[in-house]
């Protein structure tokens, strides 16, 4: 199942939308946008190839770079 994300620009419009939400039965949850980034975030790193590995040297290289 997919999420609609609905991103409001006032609390009043907030208000409103989640009331028309409850009264048409659907669920939904109020969510901060930390917490929508997170879950993105998370949803990136569950796809990252893992399967190769990288040795401590070219990581600290890499760090000493930046």
């Amino acid at each position: 199942m997919k999420a609609l994300v609905v991103k409001a620009k006032n609390q009043t419009e907030m208000k409103f939308v989640s009331d028309l939400l409850k009264k048409l039965g659907i669920q939904s949850t109020l969510m901060e946008i930390e917490e929508v980034e997170d879950r993105a975030m998370s949803a990136l790193m569950k796809k990252v190839d893992r399967s190769k590995k990288v040795s401590r040297e070219t990581i600290m290289k890499k760090l000493k770079v930046s």
